[in-house]
């Protein structure tokens, strides 16, 4: 495969997880609605498709491992397209929950395969560059899935833009079916094997490169999690957007969050990963703080909320290709099942996240401020102490 077309699979099979996520976000208050379904229940239908996504990559990873990525890759995109037309066809909440876990439990083995794959084919330093190229593949996806779904509800329904969701899935299995060869050189036949696999990961969570590495992607991205989770709720619900008007508004967040890759490589070429990493976490530092404290001095708005949150999106930008690049790279022969591991703790705190936000949501703007604000704070310690201490060699 070209460097060009692997960069491109990587953007789509990367790309599923905001397809999947951002597209359906302005019309969750709408699908709320026609199911007459609580708050509660609507944040479920996004934290339990993370949880599935979490923790299905601890089965995919050593199946990647064991059979190789391409026929994972076959199986989960396959699984995910047909999910998704159960979302599409969904007439109550707990079955749209159920159809939407599945997805995410598809939805792991594609991320999964997309993180290995990285390995299987790059060294950790070129490895991080390649995955920003991808990421920022992603962040053009992801500018255009909000405005989009919005379109699709206003025009149409929610059914049209979770429907969407379903194509994209069989586009990228044609894909992948067509184009895409095997990364994985030698199989590991003791992959599955059940002592072998719990050695494994007790080797990989004691590993001092993955745990920091790891916590400074997990910490950023439970940050994300929660706009994605609260925001529809806060702009449509609270400051009264229109579905399209909240459309611009993620479509500019993905845009900042593309310039944040974009920066990513300029600063790794010039810097290194430790001392572009401590960037970053100056930039969640910075927009997790202020976005805290604008409500609490009376500034509540689009503007207040906004643009804190751009400079931690744009911090997210660097953290994202630097922690999962870096957090798999020192197992060559176990990337799927450190990529797994890595992806399963992510999804778990953000599951954890989501049920907490269920439970403050108060009308108000302060469950989703304050909650971003504390992991802003936990990316910015795992970024300047955690990273900071591996050898220039590994980060």
């Amino acid at each position: 495969m070209s460097p060009q077309l692997i960069v491109g699979l990587l953007s789509m099979l990367l790309g599923i997880q905001p397809v999947a996520t951002d597209l359906y976000l302005p019309a969750l208050p709408a699908i709320t609605s026609d199911l007459q379904a609580t708050v509660a229940q609507a944040h479920l239908t996004l934290s339990a498709l993370l949880l599935a996504f979490g923790t299905s990559q601890l089965v995919w990873g050593p199946l990647s491992d064991r059979f190789g990525r391409k026929p994972i890759l076959l199986w989960g995109l396959a699984a995910f397209a047909l999910a998704g037309m159960g979302c599409v066809l969904s007439t109550a909440m707990p079955e749209l929950i159920m159809w939407r876990s599945l997805q995410g439990a598809a939805m792991g083995a594609v991320v999964m395969c997309g993180r290995a794959i990285v390995r299987d084919l790059y060294m950790p330093d070129v490895g991080a560059r390649v995955m920003s190229k991808a990421l920022t593949g992603l962040g053009m996806t992801a500018a255009i899935c909000a405005p989009l779904g919005g379109l699709l509800t206003d025009l149409w329904s929610w059914h049209a833009a979770l429907g969407l969701v379903a194509a994209f899935g069989l586009l990228s299995w044609v894909m992948v079916a067509w184009k895409f060869e095997e990364t994985v050189q030698v199989k590991n036949p003791d992959a599955l094997r059940a002592r072998v696999l719990v050695q494994t990961w007790w080797h990989i969570v004691r590993h001092p490169t993955f745990v920091a590495f790891t916590a400074v992607a997990l910490c950023s991205y439970v940050g994300l999690f929660t706009f994605l989770a609260s925001s529809s709720f806060v702009f449509i619900g609270l400051l009264k957007l229109a579905r399209w008007e909240y459309g611009l508004l993620m479509f500019s967040m993905a845009f900042v969050y593309l310039n944040g890759t974009l920066l990513c490589r300029r600063l790794l070429q010039r810097f290194g990963v430790r001392r572009t990493v401590a960037f970053g976490g100056c930039l969640s530092l910075l927009g997790g703080g202020w976005m805290v404290l604008n409500p609490w001095l009376g500034w509540v708005s689009v503007a207040s909320i906004m643009l804190p949150y751009y400079l931690f999106i744009l911090g997210h930008g660097i953290h994202q290709p630097c922690g999962q690049s870096g957090a798999i790279g020192p197992f060559p022969q176990a990337a799927g099942a450190a990529s797994a591991l890595g992806g399963f703790l992510m999804m778990v705190t953000a599951f954890a996240t989501g049920i907490w936000l269920g439970t403050q949501a108060d009308g108000s703007v302060f469950p989703m401020v304050n909650t971003l604000g504390f992991w802003s704070l936990l990316t910015t310690l795992a970024a300047w102490g955690l990273v900071w201490r591996q050898p220039e060699k590994q980060a």
